[in-house]
């Protein structure tokens, strides 16, 4: 018993490591613009790694101060926690697997159509009812105002790797034919039938093309990006808690049957 209680400690301290990456991947994630601008994003995968790291310090302090109540507790507690973490990980992956970026030739960033990204990011994202909000975030996060010091020469501009958002909502379309005068600022003429987004492009900083098309395929390619790498974080942490839980069951039935064959040979003598 008091073998299988310290397996059990050393596999939860092993758990508790693993909720580190969770919590700093969630942290990463929250502390981003765009995630600032869509609240229900932020704090999902945090919660969910302070979830694990509680769990695991119950699992640690029963395994401990042998406590079989609360290894009972930890262990049902952390089989939750995986499959959240395991649903989180495939919606995750599900959701951003559609790419709606396409390139420009002779630029050196990419452009964005929001007919590219999957519809459940679209509906949750950047529907009606939640837009308005979120363009007056972007808006207020002055990510576009930061490339005219950035990029001083066209020549710069076009060579930019420009992130998704900064391609997205700070310019218009490229197919519409403006010219450019600084990274915020383009004159016309320009091709009005080539995108609807043309349209709405207005050199007004507070409006550019925050209510463009382009700008929420932008968003969603951010969110995209973010979240495709925060997946191969999520796949290992999942595995080695996967591998852990396994082990931490199979230390706790090995424990409850040797308890049980003590009562029993206790019991003959």
């Amino acid at each position: 018993m008091a073998v299988s209680n310290n397996i059990t400690a050393i596999l939860n301290f092993i758990a508790l490591m693993c909720s580190i990456p969770i919590i700093s991947s969630g942290i990463w994630i929250a502390a981003k613009p765009d995630s600032e601008c869509i609240h229900w994003l932020r704090w999902p995968l945090v919660f969910i790694g302070i979830a694990f790291l509680l769990v695991t310090l119950t699992g640690f302090v029963g395994a401990y101060w042998k406590k079989e109540g609360l290894l009972g507790v930890y262990l049902v507690c952390m089989f939750i926690l995986i499959v959240l973490l395991l649903v989180l990980l495939v919606l995750a992956f599900v959701v951003t697997r559609p790419n709606g970026a396409y390139d420009v030739p002779g630029m050196g960033f990419r452009e964005y159509r929001l007919e590219g990204f999957s519809s459940w990011l679209r509906d949750h994202v950047t529907g009606s009812d939640s837009w308005g909000k979120i363009r007056a975030c972007l808006a207020d996060a002055q990510i576009c105002p930061k490339l005219i010091d950035k990029y001083i020469s066209p020549a710069d501009f076009f060579a930019a790797h420009l992130s998704p958002i900064e391609s997205g909502c700070c310019k218009p379309p490229m197919i519409c034919g403006f010219q450019y005068s600084n990274p915020t600022t383009w004159i016309g003429p320009s091709n009005v039938a080539a995108s609807p987004d043309c349209a709405i492009w207005n050199n007004d900083p507070r409006l550019l093309c925050y209510n463009c098309n382009s700008c929420k395929a932008g968003l969603l390619g951010n969110l995209r990006h973010e979240w495709r790498r925060v997946n191969i974080i999520l796949i290992i942490t999942v595995v080695v808690l996967i591998w852990v839980y396994l082990i931490a069951c199979s230390a706790y039935r090995n424990a409850q049957t040797e308890e049980l064959f003590r009562r029993y040979k206790q019991g003959w003598t």
